[in-house]
């Protein structure tokens, strides 16, 4: 068949705040939208009814650690580059599952997303989604991610030169740098300063020569002004951003992953199984996260979707769980569900192929029970209809 047209459905395209009641739309055989419309199409060649379900774009995660294990709670450093693998691409499989149709990786072992993503354009990696790779993380000497088989490690500008311009000529599709400490390492803080300013602009000059972003993992102060200063292309965590850190971002079009769900499953399900003061990071952090970040949506910034996927307790599954955390900082389901829709396709560069459901892009969507609309826990579905190019895949 050349044509598949979808019928009987109620469509949230990810663009605005509104549902299209009794709607259709054709999908031709490279996988794109190439007509929309409500009632009965005409001339259907292929006519798939979706029983009056509710339909919306797949789902955009701009952070993941597909190499990581959420119950193994130390990262998992163990593994064996084979077992990465395997283990990566079941939690890819998983990630498609729970909607998540176009990803970043942020942090691989190895380099190993590199090697699957190669596998997967030969066609050889079943029922997994879009991604984008970024090797190893840059971080310093004895920082965050700085784990057997997990970081590129780099101790000035020059260094930092020559390690991008390697990770580039290996394959990589977009850099993670570590500006600060973080909650899984026991030996720093969120609010210790790391790779410094020079240090990643380096890797923002290096990126940006090559069109690509560049993602800094920020979660206090001054490690968050510093990333800002660098020029960086999105701030993930940022769970400490000022107002005056806010404003910046906002002028300088830099994005803000928040991961809060990563956030909070630590103090929700850590207690006892995890080190108390990894616990104790994460608590105290949570509720100082939703005011500034609150504060940081009003002000302008620009929220993407992340998950950070792979953290202790944080599965592969979770990601649609992260919209109804990021209404607590005052969106509604629809400016939510934008964060990933609409800001992680822009920053991703990807937003004239995926995202949202309009003619020309690919039909990347979720087929619900229920509207999303009414409540983004109607996105937390296990048994949804998942599709890539308009082929059903779950």
């Amino acid at each position: 068949m050349l044509m598949t047209t979808f019928v009987n459905c109620t469509l949230f395209d990810g663009t605005n705040d509104q549902n299209t009641p009794n709607a259709w739309f054709t999908v031709d055989k490279t996988g794109r939208l190439t007509a929309r419309g409500t009632g009965t199409p005409a001339d259907a060649e292929n006519v798939v009814d979706l029983g009056g379900q509710y339909v919306m774009p797949g789902f955009l995660n701009v952070h993941t650690h597909v190499t990581a294990d959420p119950q193994s709670f130390n990262g998992n450093y163990g593994q064996t580059e084979a077992e990465a693998a395997v283990f990566a691409t079941q939690n890819l499989q998983t990630l498609l599952k729970s909607g998540v149709t176009f990803l970043r990786q942020c942090g691989t072992k190895y380099d190993v997303d590199v090697a699957l993503k190669r596998i997967q354009a030969d066609g050889k990696l079943p029922h997994t989604p879009h991604f984008l790779t970024s090797g190893r993380a840059f971080t310093m000497t004895g920082g965050h991610g700085d784990g057997p088989h997990s970081g590129n490690l780099v101790d000035s500008p020059d260094e930092m030169r020559k390690a991008i311009r390697q990770a580039f000529k290996f394959g990589i599709d977009s850099v993670k740098v570590i500006a600060t400490g973080g909650v899984m390492t026991p030996n720093d803080f969120m609010e210790d300063p790391q790779l410094s300013t020079a240090e990643m602009h380096v890797a923002v000059e290096e990126a940006h020569h090559k069109r690509r972003v560049v993602a800094a993992h920020a979660e206090g102060n001054p490690g968050i002004q510093n990333a800002l200063d660098a020029g960086v292309d999105s701030i993930e965590h940022g769970f400490y951003v000022t107002p005056e850190e806010a404003k910046q971002m906002a002028a300088q079009n830099t994005y803000l992953t928040p991961t809060l769900i990563a956030e909070w499953v630590i103090p929700e399900y850590g207690k006892g199984k995890l080190p108390d003061w990894e616990v104790k990071k994460a608590a105290d952090a949570l509720d100082d996260t939703y005011v500034n970040l609150t504060k940081a949506f009003h002000l302008g910034v620009k929220f993407t979707c992340g998950t950070d996927a792979g953290t202790p307790f944080n599965g592969f599954d979770l990601t649609p769980k992260e919209f109804g955390l990021l209404t607590r900082l005052g969106m509604t389901p629809a400016q939510a569900y934008q964060c990933s829709s609409l800001n992680s396709a822009q920053l991703l560069g990807v937003a004239d192929d995926y995202g949202t459901l309009e003619v020309g892009k690919f039909a990347d969507f979720q087929v619900l029970k229920n509207d999303p609309l009414a409540d983004t826990a109607n996105v937390v579905q296990a048994d949804k209809q998942v599709y890539l190019g308009g082929h059903r895949e779950f």
